[in-house]
């Protein structure tokens, strides 16, 4: 049997048709499953009994479960889901003053190997499913339900690289945009990726209009080629030419994450250097204060050179923001996350 979470609308659409029930249904599934959020098939109450029979007989529905959920001191929440085949997923669901956001994973590790990361230190051992995706927000949202809350926001930005595990992600774009079902607007839905440049293309030709970050976090391809080795598959030339292709097609903006890490990267050479090479793209740059995990010996930028980097950039005409940290107390902030006990499950 399978869980109902990892079919589309069409797919699920597709399905009734073979059974020889009208497809129309199939919204009426995703309203319950979405929307109002039941939790069995029996109070899909506009649904006929041999309706009902033929889904139980083919499908369950199961959320993820929660291992832990650590609480930080700002109201982030860090949940750590336990897959089926007993690997470990974190998600990490932040307040802000204009609503909820989730940062959803959608690998078990990540290949990329960014130095500076937490879930690249493992590798990958498994791309997600459209179900293991989705159910991080349809999880942490029945949370919410308890206090009339609603996840607004959505950022693809927890463990892995998205365009590493591209169709599901597509698929799961789809899901959690529809109108009938969780309705999360495109333009408050991102996606960020460490440069893999005929995805960026790809991606460019996606109908709705969702938000690209693009990881960079250094301005020359000798440094970043240390700090990511994506980079010496898709220097910085290859993937700045692709961004020029992905707003000729799309006219949206993009926007570049910046890790700020002591010494390394936040010099005023490399402020200078960045905004040289980003110069005259509709273009944004979210500066981040690097933050430390248990196996590494980087440092974070001081907040004052921090400043100084974002005001060169500020003065060469660079639209930029210094990032306020959410969640660093509990690992949960941007480059902590990681799969909780993989090496555990591995070794089983």
């Amino acid at each position: 049997m399978v869980n109902i979470f990892n079919l589309t609308l069409n797919e699920l659409e597709q399905y009734l048709l073979s059974i020889n029930e009208k497809k129309f249904h199939a919204t009426q599934i995703f309203e319950w499953l979405y929307r109002i959020r039941v939790t069995s098939f029996s109070d899909m109450t506009n649904l006929s009994k041999s309706l009902i029979e033929k889904l139980e007989n083919n499908f369950y529905i199961k959320l993820l479960d929660i291992e832990t959920i650590q609480e930080s001191s700002d109201g982030t929440k860090k949940f750590l889901f336990k897959l089926d085949d007993g690997s470990f997923i974190e998600s990490v669901l932040m307040k802000f003053n204009y609503g909820n956001s989730i940062c959803v994973s959608s690998e078990i590790g990540c290949n990329m190997g960014c130095v500076f990361c937490a879930s690249g230190k493992m590798g990958c051992v498994r791309k997600l499913s459209l179900e293991e995706m989705v159910l991080q927000v349809v999880t942490a949202q029945h949370i919410l339900d308890k206090t009339n809350e609603r996840i607004s926001n959505i950022v693809v930005m927890g463990i892995g690289e998205p365009f590493d595990n591209y169709d599901t992600l597509i698929k799961f774009l789809n899901v959690v945009n529809y109108a009938k079902g969780l309705e999360i607007g495109s333009r408050h839905i991102t996606v960020s990726t460490c440069g893999i440049v005929p995805k960026i293309k790809e991606f460019a030709d996606f109908p709705l209009q969702i938000n690209l970050a693009v990881s960079l976090h250094a301005p020359n391809n000798e440094l970043r080629s240390k700090l990511m080795k994506i980079n010496k598959a898709y220097p910085i030339e290859e993937l700045i030419d692709a961004l020029k292709y992905y707003f000729d097609k799309t006219s949206r903006r993009i926007t570049f994450e910046y890790i700020l890490i002591k010494g390394i990267n936040d010099s005023i050479d490399n402020a200078k250097e960045l905004s040289k090479l980003i110069k005259g793209l509709n273009a944004y740059v979210n500066l981040i204060p690097y933050n430390p995990v248990s196996e590494d010996i980087f440092e974070t930028t001081p907040h004052e050179k921090a400043e100084k980097f974002f005001k060169v950039l500020y003065d060469e005409g660079i639209n930029a923001t210094l990032r306020v940290k959410h969640g660093d107390d509990i690992d949960a902030a941007c480059g902590q996350l990681r799969a909780k006990h993989m090496k555990e499950v591995n070794n089983a």
